[in-house]
């Protein structure tokens, strides 16, 4: 699971590393969020959602967190809350 931020949107990636493909993708670009409104950080936080319903679909559980050096905090604390709300694990 592999989350790149920029200044205002947020994206997310469950890619098989052995493979080099990109199993789901998610962002705060998606077509189904561009009628949410609100801070970036709850934003983020349906991201997280957003991923985990698509990966659990695919059947992916677990996953592992790679949060590309950014600092577990804003942001990506709430995407990564999201995604463990919806049962995924890391």
């Amino acid at each position: 699971m592999s989350v790149f931020r920029s200044n205002k949107q947020i994206y997310v990636q469950l890619i098989d590393d052995l493979q080099g493909h990109t199993l789901v993708a998610a962002s705060s670009r998606d077509k189904n969020m561009s009628d949410t409104q609100g801070q970036k950080t709850e934003i983020a936080k349906i991201v997280g959602q957003n991923v985990a319903e698509k990966a659990m679909e695919q059947g992916i559980e677990k996953v592992v967190f790679d949060r590309n050096g950014y600092k577990y905090h804003g942001r990506v604390k709430a995407l990564a809350d999201g995604a463990r709300e919806k049962g995924l694990k890391f």
